[in-house]
């Protein structure tokens, strides 16, 4: 069994340095110096029933509220049933930010130094390809950097959402291969969410859509653990241009349900 272990504070001490600075946001994320206290591991539960938790849509970052650009496809047509749908979700994970931020999750979570951990931090921001998915980004994983370390006695610093997964995977000594496939199966999860309301989906639709997805799951896990940040990279434009265009829109003043 794999088991996850997570500090309870102490004298044991690893410093994490992240900068981020949020211009889509109500707040700055500052370069700041974290300490993240670990003295001697206990163990907490199965790593599996830690990663369930913290990638549940109960755990508290807000994930429903984003569509990574899927409204504005839906709005233009060009997303409006389930096989579409699978196609467009495949292309993310592949081809987009689903490949990108799993090799940012695995190179967050063997990061040693707080200066290489902020540079991921830096670099996760800079990839993003519209302020919405910059917020995103960093508003999810602001709420979850607060929540697990309110609740695992860790300390993760606000950053972009899947360098601060990876950073709190590697102090609960959580397994990479199975925190990567589980990341990459929420953000899937959420998307489809997001369709089931908007195009719309039903449910059993929403739920076969997901299910054809896990062949495209498991091989970005296992690429992304093999990976290093120079193959960081995405071929997604129309996910990207979509993204943009939701901006573009809720600029103008149209009605939109999701902030991306």
């Amino acid at each position: 069994m794999n088991t996850a272990t997570c500090g309870t504070g102490g004298t044991i001490m690893r410093t994490a340095t992240a900068t981020a600075t949020a211009t889509a946001m109500p707040t700055t994320i500052r370069r700041a110096t974290t300490t993240a206290r670990m003295t001697t591991p206990i163990p907490t539960t199965d790593a599996a029933l830690t990663l369930h938790q913290w990638l549940s849509p109960a755990f508290p970052v807000g994930a429903f509220a984003w569509s990574h650009g899927l409204e504005a496809e839906v709005a233009a047509g060009r997303v409006t049933f389930a096989a579409r749908l699978t196609d467009w979700l495949e292309t993310l994970l592949r081809h987009g930010s689903g490949r990108s931020d799993a090799i940012l999750l695995a190179a967050a979570f063997r990061a040693e130094e707080s200066d290489t951990l902020a540079d991921i931090a830096d670099l996760a921001q800079a990839l993003a390809p519209s302020g919405e998915r910059r917020a995103e980004t960093l508003t999810q994983g602001r709420a979850f950097a607060a929540t697990v370390s309110a609740t695992h006695a860790i300390a993760v610093p606000p950053m972009a959402y899947p360098v601060a997964v990876g950073r709190a995977a590697a102090l609960c000594r959580l397994p990479l291969d199975m925190t990567l496939r589980l990341y990459l199966q929420a953000v899937a999860g959420n998307l489809v969410s997001a369709a089931v309301r908007l195009v719309p989906l039903g449910q059993t639709e929403g739920q076969g859509a997901l299910a054809a997805l896990a062949p495209a799951i498991a091989s970005v896990a296992v690429d992304a653990e093999a990976a290093t940040l120079d193959d960081v990279g995405s071929a997604a434009l129309r996910i990207d241009l979509a993204s943009m265009r939701h901006e573009a829109a809720l600029s103008a003043g149209e009605t939109r349900l999701f902030r991306s």
